[in-house]
């Protein structure tokens, strides 16, 4: 198997791994049991995984870590938005 090929289905199966915990709370309107330093320190490391891919001309990390930036940046909102006030 091409290895950028293997790069890409790697780096899609770890990018929607977040997927189903997005159209959970988008479903149920609740980010109660979200952490935020959790979602902000993965952001991070995407985001930094996305440069080094740019840095290194790797079109898999660039395209797996950026669309999971997007999602987790989307469960982020949501979690704002849905996290219920004291």
């Amino acid at each position: 198997m091409n290895a950028e090929i293997l790069g890409l289905i790697a780096g899609g199966l770890t990018s929607v791994a977040m997927m189903p915990q997005l159209i959970k709370v988008i479903k149920q309107k609740n980010a109660e049991d979200i952490s935020m330093v959790t979602l902000l320190v993965l952001i991070t490391g995407l985001s930094l995984w996305v440069w080094y891919g740019f840095l290194n001309d790797e079109l898999p990390i660039i395209l797996s870590n950026a669309f999971a930036v997007l999602v987790n940046i989307t469960l982020l909102i949501c979690s704002f938005i849905y996290k219920k006030k004291d």
